[in-house]
């Protein structure tokens, strides 16, 4: 038996070196980077980061900007969030229909947008919503509607991101949503047609009930997903205008990678990971009774 441990350790050894080296190390480095000044000056020479404790901490929390990102943060998850969800339950339902004749040709293209670069989406989004020659523009005139300006207007700017967001993660939540519903005997419906029940009293007392794991599951991890908002807004808006987009990943990044305030921008990793944290904990504590695995 112990020889056999000495193996399976000896197997692990090179994936737990490297986690130790590209992850454990980095972490605590920045944390400890979180309590300098380092800065420009300091990766020339490590020697003229001071230790500052919690400054940059107690900076943050005085920050306007950092609040301003933050509450446009907590919008677009807000906002963001149920409207993923749903959508992708929608679509999941229409997917498991019988009537689709064609499951796998629709599963493939509403899964292409969540392996394509967001980089290219975002370039296919910057015309779709053009205020001028965009598609969503004419659409919107053919019912007689006004297109607002998306990306220049500090009220639109943000539901805009929402929509890119939410469409390019659309098809990899319905997937997991269509995982679910088919993993539900079809004899409870049977059973359900039996007694009378139409498609919405089964929609509501089964289905629903029976996806809750799987809806826990989709609504955590997209969750903690757009609380990392940044692809989107970095290359939609770089965070305007007005900082109407400015998210927290965006302003870390403007900090560490622009500004090269890595004490400051760690300190900012610090508190979203909380954040984070405390968001997920306290969902899976509320679902917990609720919500079972087994």
């Amino acid at each position: 038996m112990q020889r056999k441990a000495r193996v399976a350790y000896m197997f692990l050894a090179p994936a737990l070196i490297l986690m130790m080296v590209f992850v454990v190390v980095p972490v605590a480095a920045s944390f400890v980077m979180s309590l300098t000044d380092f800065n420009i000056r300091a990766l020339a020479n490590w020697s003229n980061a001071k230790f500052i404790g919690l400054g940059n901490y107690i900076r943050l929390f005085g920050d306007e900007l950092f609040w301003k990102a933050l509450r446009n943060t907590l919008y677009f998850v807000g906002v963001g969030v149920p409207i993923a969800i749903t959508l992708s339950l929608l679509l999941a339902v229409l997917l498991n229909s019988p009537l689709n004749r064609a499951k796998d040709l629709f599963r493939i293209g509403y899964y292409l947008p969540s392996i394509t670069e967001t980089v290219a989406i975002a370039v296919v989004w910057r015309w779709v919503l053009n205020s001028r020659y965009g598609i969503l523009k004419q659409a919107l005139e053919m019912v007689g509607l006004q297109c607002p300006n998306w990306l220049g207007d500090p009220a639109w700017a943000m539901p805009a991101i929402i929509m890119m967001a939410v469409w390019k993660g659309l098809g990899h939540n319905a997937l997991i949503f269509l995982a679910g519903l088919q993993s539900i005997p079809s004899t409870v419906y049977e059973a359900a047609q039996i007694d009378g029940a139409d498609a919405w009293e089964q929609f509501r007392f089964i289905t629903l009930p029976l996806l809750a794991p799987t809806t826990f599951f989709v609504g955590t991890m997209t969750l903690i997903g757009y609380l990392q908002l940044f692809a989107e807004p970095y290359t939609l808006t770089d965070g305007g205008p007005l900082d109407a987009t400015l998210s927290i990943v965006l302003y870390m990044y403007r900090h560490g990678f622009k500004f090269f305030n890595l004490g400051y921008a760690s300190a900012m990793a610090y508190v979203l990971f909380g954040l984070i944290f405390a968001v997920t904990l306290l969902t899976m504590k509320r679902r917990g009774e609720e919500v079972t695995f087994g």
